[in-house]
């Protein structure tokens, strides 16, 4: 029996895409990857994905699993490999408000799980743009981040547990909802972040938050960067840690945000050099409830903080909102990142961190090496100034793969310098595998392939990904 045909057994045929119905699968969000795949399978249950798995192992055939296919590495290419599809295992399975855990299997919308949370009192607190199409599995398996990271970190840190079908089909379940477990290798740390090279997650056991009550926002023009350090600390002290977000945005930002998206707007009529969006969440009563007046006393100790840091001359100006229209017309200038960076071919997207200290460092850098590799070259960055992560973006003169690869051995060399990282949040995939090749330690990588052959031995799960050869 062919593969195809064994999946249409073990799943039913409309389940199993071929030809031109794998179309909406096989090609990334970035445009930049396409491929064939031999088919598409879409299992509704772990079973299936392990009948699927099963399958294509027993046929040597190699397995690349997808979920929202919001990617930006390259991570679910494959040509003539068979696609596993988790969005039919979309249920939010439980949610417990006594523990602040939901149970959801992978293919579950990033924005659904906010919606059963929400509905439970409780908040799910990850949250970036693509939220309305990225799925849980592929959040874990990127380990993705997004600008509640300063808060309550990224992906990892708000799993508890996972289910996992390995490369042979067995199932490993560790759908713990202990937050203490000290009883041997902590495996489920392996899976997340391994984009599928190690198994597929089926499902997982996620925290939850109180939901926030309140939320207070402004966009601040910032002196400087350092300055914004120095803001960000202050607001810290000042709220006990409420800061839920810390964003940057430059003045060439804005400028692209015009050009692209006029509709959104400016907040000022000069455009600042450092623009920071910052945004408090908080759930205690004497924070969350109107005063007779109907001011929200969040938003005054907001307010109150901006006018000392300016009196310090840390902010020149400052807009903060007064509803919550005026908060997501805040947040929609800040989520046009990628529509604005994608408009403008060639790019090189990069995705580095640095600590919170050197960002300025890093872009002075940048600045000043650049024009040595390409003088005509502009660049875009947007950040978590927060936790020190940059998606800096190069718009080169010339589309030529080595050239452009050039310009991210120099972007690494200065996140090296720094102290930093090459990644930060999308993951690896294809795109940044010659970066690990160059830059992660070979002790580190020749465990990762020990630990790739120990548990893929056929090497059948994402091949050609994250590890470089």
């Amino acid at each position: 029996m062919s593969l195809v045909t064994e999946l249409a057994d073990a799943i039913g045929a409309t389940h199993v895409l071929t030809g031109a119905d794998t179309a909406r699968h096989a090609r990334d969000w970035t445009g930049k990857y396409s491929a064939q795949p031999l088919a598409v399978a879409r299992p509704a249950s772990t079973a299936e994905v392990s009948a699927c798995v099963t399958i294509a192992a027993r046929h040597g055939v190699p397995v690349v699993p997808v979920s929202g296919n919001t990617g930006l590495t390259g991570g679910t290419y494959t040509e003539s490999g068979l696609m596993i599809s988790l969005e039919r295992m979309n249920r939010v399975q439980s949610i417990n408000p006594d523990t602040r855990t939901a149970r959801v299997e992978a293919g579950v919308i990033l924005s659904s799980l906010h919606d059963a949370a929400a509905a439970a009192g409780l908040y799910f607190p990850l949250w970036f743009g693509a939220r309305g199409s990225a799925m849980i599995g592929g959040a874990l398996s990127t380990n993705a981040g997004g600008s509640n990271v300063l808060r309550y970190g990224s992906t990892r840190t708000l799993c508890l547990g996972i289910e996992v079908v390995l490369a042979d089909g067995r199932v490993l379940n560790l759908m713990s909802e202990l937050h203490k477990d000290n009883s041997g290798y902590d495996l489920k740390d392996l899976f997340i972040g391994a984009e599928g090279t190690l198994g597929i997650i089926t499902g997982a056991v996620m925290k939850l938050v109180p939901a926030p009550r309140a939320h207070a926002t402004a966009v601040m023009a910032a002196r400087s960067l350092p300055d914004a350090l120095v803001l960000l600390n202050r607001l810290q002290e000042a709220t006990g840690g409420l800061v839920e977000a810390f964003e940057f945005m430059p003045a060439s930002y804005a400028r692209r945000l015009s050009e692209v998206r006029p509709d959104l707007g400016q907040p000022f009529t000069d455009t600042p050099d450092v623009t920071i969006l910052v945004e408090l969440g908080a759930t205690a009563p004497a924070l969350t409830d109107p005063d007779p007046d109907g001011t929200v006393p969040l938003t005054d100790l907001l307010e109150t903080t901006l006018a000392r840091v300016m009196e310090a001359g840390l902010i020149t100006d400052a807009v903060i909102a007064r509803s919550e229209s005026q908060r997501r017309a805040i947040w929609a200038r800040r989520e046009a990142a990628a529509e604005i960076t994608f408009a403008v071919r060639p790019f090189i997207d990069t995705d580095v961190a640095v600590p919170l200290d050197k960002v300025q460092g890093f872009l002075d850098r940048i600045d000043a090496r650049l024009p040595a590799l390409d003088s005509g070259a502009s660049t875009l960055v947007v950040a978590h100034l927060g936790d020190g992560n940059l998606h800096l973006t190069v718009f080169p003169t010339r589309d030529d793969p080595a050239h452009a690869d050039a310009i991210v051995t120099l972007i690494e060399d200065v996140v090296a310098e720094l102290g930093g990282s090459f990644s930060a949040e999308h993951g690896v995939g294809l795109s940044k595998k010659p970066s690990m090749a160059r830059r992660k330690p070979p002790v580190a990588l020749d465990v990762m392939r020990a630990i790739k052959a120990a548990l893929d031995p056929q090497n059948l799960m994402n091949p050609g990904k994250v590890i470089p050869s």
